[in-house]
């Protein structure tokens, strides 16, 4: 039991890194509760101290913050091993500088429990104990509770300025071995949709309006962060009872929370709360999840967990991809050969979907890319493009063009349903491009 145990020891962030035995596998608190103050202090013990620390392996999931360990020369001491990749690694992924390991989100917990994955230290940033002892993770639980619990050591930096989200989201103050207490800003991500073009806006808003179209009242939602999430919002808006169960969501939910159109009055698992792993947003979002008692975070082992998923009867998972075949392969994780991302939880959402009673996966695109110069539908996935969802697992895909029901269909029929959705400059290059893959004459 953790009443007997001592309070752990308050060190600066300096003095704790200190204690990283040499050789030590990491793991790194990622999304918003990246640790930046204790990940500054490692970076300047890797600089100070080189070689002697044996080289040191980081485990991390996604992150957008200034990550120095993964800048050109570290490699020399460190091995950044990502199991999601971000902006802060992705040069380091594509440079050879770095490892990246491609899972389904739901799968690493168990990677971490029976040591596949062992971890020595856990980096963590925590907010402060309440009355009885109990930290919570904040605006990021995800893998980083379940990675805590299976390592050796845990460094936390307890800071005043992390929210206390509710939930399997907590962990005693005595199962800490060194903790760093200072005030410190919790890293924000502001909405994707207030970085596009107008023009760009244009076309989320009529794939927002298709994907509100399959949406109906008491339907338990699934939907990420992005341009097409910020775009179906606002058109839920005359929806009733809407429930959520999400990987992450980001500040366009605030507003349909405040409302009542989502209450999950009708959810058929844990009733009238807004189920998630991690939070990614701004200082607002924090604030609204803080304490809130309608917001319930699990570990990713819970909320991505295909078969957990499937309970929810109507659910619908929105994800979005970079690329898509005639036969209906999505890849979501690269450009070619080049990684962007990972696998995330897409795939345990679409089969969590496609296994509800009612369900529906839906993948929604732009239908092209690059001011419309290249199509996001094409004959074949680019040489080197990873399959992130098969065409087995595919149902519903959608453009700003329309929406193609792919399940139970032919390739020939998937072949037309998804040409009559891509933008209309590339039609006839698809359908050329198809009649010389015999996909139909």
């Amino acid at each position: 039991m953790y009443i007997n145990k001592p309070y752990p020891e308050s060190l600066t962030a300096d003095q704790a890194i200190k204690k990283i035995p040499a050789g030590s596998n990491l793991w790194i608190h990622s999304n918003c509760a990246f640790p930046e103050l204790l990940v500054n202090a490692l970076c300047k013990r890797i600089s100070e101290e080189g070689e002697s620390l044996k080289h040191i392996n980081i485990y991390q999931l996604f992150t957008f913050q200034k990550a120095g360990y993964a800048s050109a020369g570290m490699e020399k001491f460190c091995t950044v091993k990502s199991l999601f990749t971000g902006a802060s690694v992705r040069e380091a992924v594509n440079s050879c500088r770095a490892d990246f390991t491609p899972v389904f989100l739901s799968e690493i917990p168990k990677l971490l429990e029976t040591k596949k994955i062992p971890i020595d230290v856990a980096l963590i940033q925590l907010s402060p104990p309440d009355k009885h002892g109990f930290c919570s993770f904040g605006v990021s639980n995800e893998c980083s509770k379940i990675a805590a619990e299976n390592s050796r050591m845990i460094i936390a930096h307890i800071n005043p300025e992390m929210p206390r989200v509710l939930g399997d989201n907590f962990i005693h103050i005595s199962r800490l071995n060194y903790i760093v207490e200072e005030s410190f800003p919790v890293s924000t991500l502001p909405m994707v949709s207030d970085k596009i073009s107008e023009e760009e806006k244009k076309v989320y808003e009529r794939i927002g309006k298709n994907i509100a179209s399959l949406i109906n009242d008491g339907d338990t939602l699934q939907m990420g962060i992005g341009a097409i999430p910020d775009a179906v919002l606002p058109h839920l808006k005359a929806k009733n009872d809407l429930g959520i169960h999400t990987e992450m969501f980001s500040d366009g939910l605030i507003d349909l929370m405040k409302t009542g159109v989502v209450n999950g009055s009708r959810k058929t698992l844990l009733e009238e709360k807004v189920v998630a792993s991690f939070v990614i947003g701004t200082k607002n979002l924090f604030d609204f999840i803080d304490d809130n008692p309608l917001i319930e975070f699990r570990t990713s082992k819970f909320t991505n967990d295909p078969f957990v998923i499937s309970r929810n009867d109507n659910m619908i998972s929105i994800n979005s991809a970079i690329e898509i075949d005639l036969t209906g392969q999505v890849c979501a994780d690269s450009i070619g050969n080049r990684l962007y991302s990972g696998f995330g939880g897409q795939v345990d959402f679409i089969r969590g979907a496609a296994r509800s009673k009612n369900g529906k996966p839906i993948i929604a695109i732009p239908s092209t890319a690059k001011n419309g110069k290249i199509s996001k539908i094409m004959p074949l996935l680019t040489s080197g493009a990873g399959v992130t969802t098969s065409r087995g697992d595919v149902h519903y895909v959608i453009t700003e063009h329309g929406i193609a029901d792919l399940f139970g269909k032919t390739i020939r029929e998937r072949v037309e349903l998804l040409i009559s959705i891509a933008h209309p400059n590339f039609r006839d290059e698809l359908t050329q491009k198809a009649k010389e893959l015999k996909y139909f004459w």
